[in-house]
């Protein structure tokens, strides 16, 4: 198996190579179109990609619709190199996904909290977009997981208020929230604990995007920020005189593709041609890529409210 995830990682490497070596060959002043290299060339003629294509041929040649919250570097947000495109590991694993089964992706950008209203309208097809699978989300979609959870606690360069968690230490402070998030309803619970201890309560501040979040940290109107740990792990990288990770906490969760209730078609593809991308290594690769944690990387899974 390590054998041939080497090999196959290989030449997904080759395959983007050889698209960028075409497209500097064919120059910017050529009046003729020259077909590029699929950077997935080596999943798509994978015997797995290619029988299920044969068995999905509903999807073939379609362009299908991924609702995204583009305000997660590493995961989705705008390409600084042509802010017309979206970049990150997530929108890798949906163009994986689609050079597999034979579709396109195009984006629908909406806050977090629409991603699954965005979905059940029929707006979008699936999301991908760092969501945590829950019961609760469960409600309103399918999931398909794809990535364990680590959260990290973003504070202030030196942690003065000493914050150690989603626990008694976020008594009468302020906590940084993006609406919608999991985290709203954790920080909620231990509010109410600290109230019941005699302590004052753990309040939130909720905004519509991760840079805001962080923002409150940087102005003083938050103690802490609680999200992904990458996503963390990057605001203190790119800030390291002003904010600190105070620690990490491990969530009952798993990072998740979001499909419509019921449509066992569509998500029984997408299971299967997610298992080729891990398989071949794929996944590993792209999280390599983007700065995740490669140990994140976690089987298929199906999460329903069922």
């Amino acid at each position: 198996m390590r054998t041939r995830q080497l090999r196959l990682g290989a030449a997904f490497l080759a395959s983007a190579v050889a698209t960028v070596l075409l497209l500097t060959a064919c120059g910017s002043s050529s009046s003729t179109t020259t077909p590029t290299a699929s950077p997935y060339a080596a999943l798509t003629s994978s015997p797995a990609c290619t029988q299920l294509r044969a068995q999905h041929p509903d999807l073939a040649g379609k362009k299908l619709t991924n609702a995204i919250n583009p305000h997660t570097p590493g995961y989705e947000s705008i390409s600084v190199a042509d802010p017309t495109k979206y970049e990150g590991f997530d929108i890798d694993l949906g163009e994986a996904i689609g050079a597999c089964l034979g579709f396109t992706v195009g984006y629908l950008p909406v806050s977090f909290e629409a991603l699954l209203p965005t979905l059940q309208s029929g707006q979008a097809n699936f999301v991908i977009s760092d969501i945590y699978a829950t019961k609760e989300r469960a409600a309103s979609a399918d999931f398909i997981t794809y990535s364990k959870v680590f959260d990290g606690v973003l504070v202030a360069k030196g942690n003065p208020k000493h914050l150690t968690g989603i626990d008694d230490s976020l008594c009468g402070t302020t906590t940084a929230l993006n609406k919608g998030f999991v985290e709203v309803p954790l920080v909620e619970a231990q509010s109410t604990k600290c109230t019941a201890e005699g302590k004052p309560a753990a309040q939130t501040a909720l905004y519509d995007n991760n840079a805001d979040c962080a923002q409150a940290i940087l102005a003083g109107r938050a103690d802490s920020y609680i999200n992904d740990v990458n996503t963390v792990n990057r605001f203190v990288k790119d800030q390291p005189d002003k904010l600190d990770r105070a620690t990490a906490v491990t969530l009952p969760y798993s990072i998740g593709i979001a499909v419509p209730k019921g449509n066992t078609e569509l998500g029984g593809a997408f299971t299967a041609a997610l298992n080729e991308i891990q398989h071949s290594g794929l996944q590993t690769t792209l999280s390599r890529k983007w700065q995740l944690d490669e140990s994140a990387v976690q089987a298929p899974s199906l999460v329903t409210a069922s």
